[in-house]
């Protein structure tokens, strides 16, 4: 009966070991592009991210129009796994979402002052979560390999930002 109890310990200790490694994901870190992984209240994927200051009450940057773009196309963010976002512009927790939409915006002759853009917020505090999961060069096949984190809950091992 102790042989049957101490095989049972055994087996339970070595399952248990098992189910924390594939529940870890260890994000790498070095200097590089950030993969930022995030929710917003609504949907603002086809609008103007701007980033305010911590009092957001002004704009400390913005892309202009010809800076919205990425590998090639309009930098909207990438549709991830349970209603998450991988970023393609840049954007961070001080972020913020103009009226305008990138396609307007990437095509405007307009030269905007952060007065004017300030003008056209629409959401100053869009953000549910938001997570850097490390460098993003590390990942072989970015999507797929962070829709696997998504689904194995390990979003808790990316830093937090918001």
């Amino acid at each position: 009966m102790n042989k049957i109890i101490a095989l049972l310990i055994v087996t339970f200790l070595f399952s248990a070991c098992l189910t924390s490694k594939k529940n870890s994901y260890t994000p790498d870190y070095k200097p590089g592009p950030p993969t930022i992984v995030y929710k917003t209240k609504k949907d603002y994927s086809k609008n103007v991210p701007v980033k305010l200051n911590d009092e957001k009450n002004r704009i400390v940057s913005y892309s202009g129009p010809g800076d919205l773009t990425y590998q090639g196309k309009l930098a909207y963010p990438t549709e991830l796994e349970n209603g998450y976002l991988l970023d393609n512009i840049g954007i961070g927790e001080n972020v913020a979402y103009l009226s305008l939409t990138i396609d307007v915006y990437t095509k405007s002759a307009k030269a905007f002052t952060t007065d004017e853009l300030f003008k056209l917020i629409i959401d100053n505090d869009p953000l549910v979560e938001m997570y850097n999961c490390g460098n993003r060069n590390s990942f072989k096949n970015d999507v797929k390999e962070i829709n696997e984190i998504i689904k194995n809950k390990q979003l808790k091992d990316c830093k937090k930002l918001y």
